[in-house]
């Protein structure tokens, strides 16, 4: 079993999410995240004053997939969540070594 955990832009999460169930993916966590990379912020006005923000709001989405979907997912989330601009994002792939479905007790690929 593998973890993907891919950073996105925000207004990018819908169109991964519909992307990724119509692969079948049902189970994932989202997560609002601040973070900064290549992009290292930007500058805004307020009130006449220059502020510069370094930290961007950012989604990250969590997987937990069989070995064998990992490469389709990948390639899916890349396929939707590119934008050709700094900024898209990144994707960690991670290797899981057992999953536990607390309501039932299955274990490994079953339980997820």
């Amino acid at each position: 079993m593998k973890k993907i955990e891919c950073i996105i832009r925000p207004e990018k999460l819908e169109e991964v999410k519909d992307a990724l169930n119509q692969l079948g993916i049902k189970g994932m966590t989202v997560s609002q995240v601040m973070g900064c990379g290549l992009q290292k912020g930007k500058t805004e006005y307020y009130r006449g004053v220059e502020i510069n923000i370094n930290l961007l709001p950012k989604i990250k989405i969590e997987l937990i997939v069989k070995d064998s979907e990992v490469d389709r997912i990948v390639d899916t989330i890349i396929k939707v969540a590119r934008s050709g601009r700094i900024g898209d994002g990144k994707i960690f792939i991670y290797n899981v070594e057992d999953a536990v479905r607390i309501r039932t007790g299955e274990k490994g690929e079953s339980a997820i």
